[in-house]
């Protein structure tokens, strides 16, 4: 038989639960401008009803209900959402990475531009042409010199900024490579804190938004698979309990895994790392990145994990599965020194087969340290005495300009009628349309980077999106459940006076016979 005061503890009940999901409800409009919160719900559950009275009434729960309970208080998540989140969110680091650095790029080579290196050359070969018309000109000669230094100079200053650029992202890969391990401690961190509430029942909605935004931010930078994992023996935890991440850095296309970076079970971070290695290429000394390695041995030199890192690694350099170290400035460095390797070493051949003005001298090499574009100097003899240029083929030739005609001819001329054609190894055509190829190569890949940023910055704001709509908070819904949970809250207080009544009536009114 029922108790007589079996509606006041269910009505209470009412009132309890209503009251909770009030609290959350205050909690959600409280967070609702905060970055990376989860939208909490009470899930109401009915508590366990009475059987009805009889001598053999079963042992189970009967028909007679006793109310509600507030179940669990639960963070509204989409796993697949998040995972759609950061996978655009990593693509969007890789691009935008290259993106800025193919930015900077653009603005050293300044093509095309009246300060360029191909302006500058062409200003050199119109000295030339014009000393060619008067080679006994004294100003021309002057241009000329002028001229030469001009574009070595512009050779030493476009090599001297990338490289410059070049080491700024060696040290924005260091600076990356931390944040990612930085980002890993707190995962693993915030592992080890839910692994110690949620065997007691209890469910850490708060630490999982963190745990989740700062997954959010590792995905920018690498690409990574989370896993859930729960230990075999984990207390009282519910079944809707999240458990701790395993991290993983994964290949591009999600089939490979690299190696586990936070281990759920154990405890343990792996670090990221970067080597380094030297190499000669032509000629010269480069850096360039050997492996990401992570601790316990795996090393990555495959470099398809996308997200920032990846993009900064094929920016600065690497060794690709060829065996050659290639990357965008490295290549753009590599080339810019086979351009002033070639064009230095043919002019200088041309040059040394002329004669010296008013004189049946050779003339000396017009350009010196030609081995790269960092190094490639006028000769300083020449520049102070321009009389030492070779206008003329000929002992003694008053008029004679036909050197100088050939010395302008230079960047147009076949590379295969080169004097030394292991200086133009790798150049077809003519050293004006090798430069050319560099600087549309240089276009094309940063105007792909910049158009897949862009891209990825809309897939990536329409997947937040869509993600917010699920777990953001909406003002207007939870003032809407505020006034229903009010309501309710207030129906179970009357509730509490009506049986309150009841019973005033059953000890007050009743029974007062014999008084």
């Amino acid at each position: 038989m029922r108790s007589t005061f079996h509606g006041l503890e269910t009505a209470r009940r009412g009132m309890v639960t209503q009251q909770s999901a009030l609290y959350v409800t205050g909690h959600n409009i409280s967070n609702a401008n905060t970055p990376g919160y989860s939208r909490q719900v009470v899930n109401f559950q009915q508590t366990e009803a009475y059987p009805a009275a009889s001598v053999n009434r079963p042992m189970m729960p009967g028909t007679l209900g006793t109310g509600v309970e507030a179940g669990s208080i639960a963070r509204v998540r989409e796993q697949f959402l998040d995972i759609q989140y950061r996978g655009e969110n990593m693509k969007n680091g890789y691009y935008s990475s290259k993106s800025e650095a193919l930015y900077k790029m653009e603005q050293i080579m300044n093509e095309p531009s009246d300060d360029g290196l191909a302006n500058t050359m062409n200003r050199f070969w119109n000295s030339l042409q014009d000393l060619a018309t008067n080679p006994e000109d004294d100003g021309a000669r002057l241009v000329v010199a002028q001229r030469g230094q001009a574009v070595a100079d512009t050779f030493n200053y476009l090599s001297t900024t990338l490289s410059t650029i070049k080491y700024d992202l060696k040290s924005e890969i260091d600076v990356t490579t931390n944040s990612v391990n930085t980002l890993l401690t707190q995962i693993n961190s915030l592992n080890k804190q839910i692994s110690e509430i949620e065997p007691h029942g209890y469910l850490p909605n708060d630490l999982y938004d963190q745990r989740d935004s700062l997954v959010d931010q590792l995905s920018n930078l690498v690409n990574v698979r989370v896993t859930k994992e729960k230990p075999a023996n984990y207390g009282n935890a519910l079944a809707i309990a999240e458990g701790t991440y395993k991290i993983e850095l994964m290949d591009r296309t999600n089939t490979t895994s690299y190696g586990t970076l936070v281990d759920g079970t154990n405890f343990t971070v792996n670090p990221v790392g970067v080597t380094y290695a030297t190499e000669t290429v032509n000629g010269n000394s480069v850096e360039y990145i050997s492996g990401v390695t992570i601790q316990g041995g795996t090393t990555v030199t495959s470099y398809d994990f996308f997200g920032k890192l990846n993009g900064l690694v094929e920016s600065f350099g690497y060794k690709n599965a060829n065996g050659e170290v290639t990357g965008s400035y490295m290549r753009m460095l590599n080339d810019l020194d086979k351009l002033a390797n070639a064009f230095a070493k043919e002019f200088n051949s041309v040059h040394e087969s002329g004669k010296q003005y008013n004189s049946n001298l050779n003339a000396p090499s017009f350009f010196n340290d030609i081995t790269s574009a960092k190094t490639i100097k006028m000769n300083p003899a020449i520049f102070t005495n321009p009389a030492l240029i070779a206008a003329a083929k000929q002992d003694n030739s008053a008029g004679d300009g036909s050197n100088a005609l050939e010395l302008a001819a230079v960047m147009s001329k076949e590379v295969s009628t080169f004097a030394d054609q292991a200086s133009v190894t790798g150049i077809t055509g003519n050293l004006n349309s090798f430069y050319e190829g560099m600087i549309g190569a240089m276009a094309v890949e940063a105007q792909e980077s910049k158009r897949l940023k862009l891209n990825s910055e809309v897939l990536i704001t329409t997947v937040d999106n869509n993600r917010q709509s699920v777990t953001g908070v909406s003002i207007d819904e939870e003032m809407t459940n505020m006034i229903k949970f009010q309501h309710a809250y207030n129906a179970s207080a009357r509730n509490i006076t009506i049986i309150d009544e009841m019973l005033d009536k059953i000890i007050n009114g009743l029974g007062t016979g014999g008084r």
